[in-house]
């Protein structure tokens, strides 16, 4: 496994995939810009949580259970995208790596992924190249708190080295999934586990936007409070227009899993500049995010349209979580729900 210590030999790379020809940021204005439309018109979509916690009834662990307990029968990532498609849904957002750190391809900056574990196929891979076969866009989530390589948080000096991780981590999805289709949105979650000013988020976003200019970059809870910037959590009922961009530069705002309010502001600023930024509900289609045995219970589908209907307006998005199972499999009755769903709502 790697650590922090070994990959101080490497963060000397970190300063070379940053040094892009010109820096790529938002372009202030009060109404959304092209790409941003296209994330508005794209309306609604699933979130697909996978990895290690589907096969230990977990939500959240720690980065120490071994890769070898990831076991799925099969990754079924056609029947995941089509599932999606005849729901109406027009791009899933994968979990690349969730705050354990388990990766869900083969990164070569890391022992805690697929390559060492029960199924060694490459999910981001397999989705990319479905998503492509069923004209449905990708997103790709990736936590930037890693507890498997980086649980020291508070050791501000391991910060460069860690950074770097992220950045060439970044650099390989990118890699992978450019081989089939375009990267649509990338969702970035734990940022709350440091100071804003510790994440690089600049090099993050000329990362991405310099290969994928047209793809939405969020950071989950990314507004803060006027008095504080890095304000957490504040919540879409406490935001109002004029309130600081916590994490900048950025392209959307996150918070699950709420809804918007229902004057639900766009006008966010860094700088003494505005910048419009729409909303992107996620929400569970049941109780939990991963694959769990106990999670049975789910939300009715007129709670769900009314859900849709709320999230949508104001040229906002909605996100449905639909966990894969332990075969590697969407769920039956997700997929039933998801269809009584389009049917009330007459999607396309």
């Amino acid at each position: 496994m790697k650590n922090l210590l070994a990959l101080l030999i490497i963060g000397n790379l970190f300063f070379s995939c940053t040094n892009t020809p010109k820096e790529i940021l938002p372009v202030p204005s009060t109404k959304p810009g092209k790409a941003q439309l296209k994330q508005i018109e794209r309306k609604y979509g699933m979130f697909i949580h996978f990895g290690i916690n589907t096969f230990h009834d977990m939500e959240w662990t720690d980065g120490s259970l071994p890769a070898s307990s990831y076991t799925p029968s099969a990754i079924n990532a056609e029947q995941w995208i089509e599932t999606a498609k005849n729901a109406g849904m027009k791009y899933v957002i994968l979990i690349t790596k969730h705050h354990d750190g388990f990766c869900l391809w083969d990164s070569k900056y890391t022992e805690y992924d697929v390559a060492n574990s029960g199924n060694t196929t490459n999910v981001v891979e397999a989705v990319a190249k479905a998503c492509k076969k069923h004209d449905v866009g990708l997103g790709l989530y990736y936590s930037l708190w890693d507890r498997n390589i980086n649980g020291d948080v508070g050791n501000e000096s391991l910060d460069s080295a860690y950074n770097a991780y992220m950045i060439n981590q970044l650099n390989e999805l990118l890699d992978i999934s450019e081989k089939h289709t375009e990267v649509v949105e990338f969702w970035f979650d734990g940022g709350w586990t440091k100071a804003n000013h510790r994440w690089p988020l600049n090099e993050i976003y000329q990362t991405i936007k310099s290969r994928e200019p047209d793809c939405q970059v969020g950071i989950n809870w990314s507004i803060g409070l006027p008095e504080d910037p890095d304000h957490h959590p504040v919540l879409p009922k406490d935001q109002k227009e004029g309130y600081p961009i916590r994490y900048f530069p950025s392209d959307f705002r996150l918070g699950d899993p709420y809804l918007p309010e229902e004057n639900d502001p766009k006008i966010f600023t860094h700088n003494g500049n505005e910048y419009y930024m729409p909303w992107e509900s996620t929400v569970c289609i049941s109780q939990r995010w991963f694959y769990n045995t106990t999670d049975t219970v789910f939300k009715p589908v007129d709670e769900l349209v009314e859900m849709y209907k709320v999230a949508t307006a104001q040229d906002n998005i909605l996100i449905l979580n639909c966990p894969p199972n332990r075969e590697g499999e969407i769920r039956k009755r997700d997929i039933e729900i998801l269809n009584q769903i389009r049917e009330q709502l007459e999607l396309d």
